[in-house]
This record gives C-alpha cells, structure tokens and sequence, in this order.
C-alpha cells in the first residue's frame, strides 16, 4: 500500500522570510539582526533605528 504525501508548493520559510542583518550607516560597525519578507521588500531594506555606538538615530541598510 502507498502512502500519499501532501505538501504545500510555496515556498519555504527560510526563502521566504529570511534572516538579515542590518548594518549602521554611521560606521559605528553596530548591526540589528531581523527577518524580511521576501514578497513585500525584495530590495534591500533599509529602517532608522537607535544605533548606540553613535547615540543618535541614523539608516540602518541590508547587507547581503
């Protein structure tokens, strides 16, 4: 006797939400490490946050 198998065609959750890391533009070398969706941004992210080093807010780009 077969067993069938059903699995879901989309794609994988490492494809699609993938773990980034987001360097500071301050060059403090200060990183935030998040998740993206794919779909939604498929060009590289860039978010203002908090960076530490520098004590101000400053853009935070994607590095691949």
């Amino acid at each position: 006797m077969e067993t069938i198998s059903i699995y879901c065609t989309c794609m994988a959750r490492n494809e699609l939400r993938p773990v980034i890391r987001l360097r500071s533009t301050a060059g403090t070398g200060y990183t935030y490490v998040t998740r993206k969706n794919r779909r939604n941004d498929p060009d590289r992210m860039t978010l203002r946050k908090y960076d530490p080093v520098a004590g101000r807010h400053v853009d935070f780009r994607e590095e691949r």
